[in-house]
């Protein structure tokens, strides 16, 4: 199964908003860790190495284009 690059989340606005207020009142470091730790436990259900090698490369590349 490959990688889903189009939306996919119902309620779209309603998860950023969930996923905004969930870092809400936590420092920096804190919301960093909390990223983090939400990364890592989506990655392990969604198991797929391959999926997951493609979505690693795919974030990299545009963080590294986002770049000034």
């Amino acid at each position: 199964m490959p990688l889903i690059r189009t939306p996919n989340i119902p309620d779209h606005d309603g998860f950023y908003e969930e996923l905004i207020d969930a870092q809400r009142d936590l420092t920096d470091e804190q919301a960093e860790m909390f990223v983090a730790k939400l990364a890592l436990i989506l990655a392990n259900h969604v198991g797929d190495r391959a999926i997951l090698s493609e979505a690693i490369r795919l974030a990299r590349d545009n963080s590294l284009a986002a770049r000034p």
